[in-house]
């Protein structure tokens, strides 16, 4: 697995034994696998048993703990995969075990947490518009501008394609510069699914 210096640092900070205790680690551990799956009711910095430690360093622990605890069910890591990643990280076995014990007990739920974050944006399936002609503004300034009210409806990927319209009204400045970084889009996703 890929990880960042930062994630490295944080997690061979916690195969330290002289920094937590095999306990200590116990308990984190726990407290970093239950941030991810519920709501934390708090944090593992308000846990007793990890008060002696600098809260601190404490903090990058439990980021980089759960940063390679996403990232390992996010490749459907095996054991073999993390143990060995734990121990170039100079994890002891003991604590390799306890890892993966809660990792494995986590791993389906996590996976379920991960599929239900979705990341495809609505997209547009019908557009129209219509123009309008303000005369006089809300002040009995004249005004004398074309305005257009333009209506896109989308289609989001999740509740089961539910559509939804969205309204703007915009000049005709506005509306050529939309046009033309619609275009741009297009003809940038066309180049990309080229390659």
């Amino acid at each position: 697995m890929e990880l960042s210096d930062s994630v490295v640092k944080g997690l061979q900070t916690l195969a330290d034994p002289a920094y937590m205790d095999f306990k200590s680690f116990r308990i984190f551990t726990e407290a970093a696998f239950r941030s991810l799956l519920a709501f934390p009711t708090h944090s593992v910095l308000d846990y007793p048993e990890l008060k002696n430690i600098d809260q601190a360093l404490l903090k990058h622990c439990h980021i980089a703990a759960t940063t390679f605890i996403l990232e390992g069910v996010k490749q459907n890591a095996d054991r073999s995969t993390i143990c060995s990643c734990l121990e170039d990280l100079r994890f002891d076995s003991e604590r390799v075990d306890a890892f993966y014990e809660l990792y494995q007990k986590s791993k389906t739920n996590l996976e379920k947490l991960l599929a239900s974050i979705d990341t495809c944006a609505p997209h547009i399936t019908d557009v129209s518009w219509r123009l309008d002609y303000c005369i006089k503004n809300s002040h009995v300034h004249k005004v004398n501008q074309p305005s257009y009210l333009i209506s896109f409806n989308t289609e989001n990927g999740e509740n089961n394609g539910a559509s939804s319209e969205l309204n703007f009204s915009c000049t005709l400045e506005q509306l050529q510069d939309l046009v033309g970084k619609m275009k741009d889009a297009a003809k940038s996703l066309e180049r990309a699914t080229q390659l």
